[in-house]
């Protein structure tokens, strides 16, 4: 099975972190007080996989919302709620994505969002564990991203008015009541949120 080739918006997102500074933020952070941020949608999203028997599907889906504040020197302080549209995911080809969506995986009609909300910010060297919840089909469960934070290259040195952020993180299906197709599809989901922001002030 061959993997989809990337639309012209993941393209975009991919130029965007070629283009990023080597030095990643938590290393130096400059700002003395919780900022807000706003996400840039068109150039942001999530992207996710699974195997398919032997196969790694990959798919991506938009974010629909986000509400984003960073303490970089007092780290604690910050927050992130990301809402993803499974709606208008797509995973590869149409018999994936239609049973991702389907009332047995994610069940799109009636749980339309999955949302992130990291409530506790911690250092590990030049990354942070964020710690929060992950709702899926209503179903909410603690969860723990891996976050690196860019400057981008329109910025300089000190500048943090414009960042780059990538979340990692995993998730089980079985967990959130998610396992239709567990006979085809693997229970393990990697998901991987890249967005670009802006301060708001």
């Amino acid at each position: 099975m061959r993997a989809a080739k990337p639309t012209y918006k993941e393209r975009l997102i991919m130029k965007i972190f070629v283009l990023l500074s080597a030095l990643f933020i938590f290393a130096s952070p400059s700002f003395a007080a919780p900022t807000p941020y706003t996400i840039q949608k068109n150039q942001s999203k999530v992207g996710f996989s699974w195997f398919l028997g032997k196969d790694e599907v990959k798919g991506s889906m938009p974010i629909a919302d986000a509400r984003i504040v960073l303490d970089l020197e007092q780290l604690q302080n910050s927050r992130v709620t990301v809402m993803v549209d499974v709606a208008r995911a797509k995973a590869g080809f149409p018999f994936a994505s239609q049973g991702m969506k389907s009332k047995t995986v994610l069940w799109a009609k009636k749980h339309r969002y999955i949302t992130f909300e990291g409530k506790r910010f911690r250092r590990n060297g030049n990354t942070a564990l964020v710690d929060g919840t992950l709702t899926v089909r209503g179903v909410t469960r603690p969860a723990t991203f891996t976050a690196k934070l860019f400057r981008t290259s329109r910025t300089g040195s000190g500048d943090q008015g414009e960042l780059a952020v990538r979340l990692n993180g995993s998730l089980s299906r079985a967990a959130f009541g998610a396992d239709g197709f567990s006979d085809m599809a693997g229970d393990q989901v990697k998901l991987s949120i890249v967005a670009l922001l802006r301060a708001t002030r």
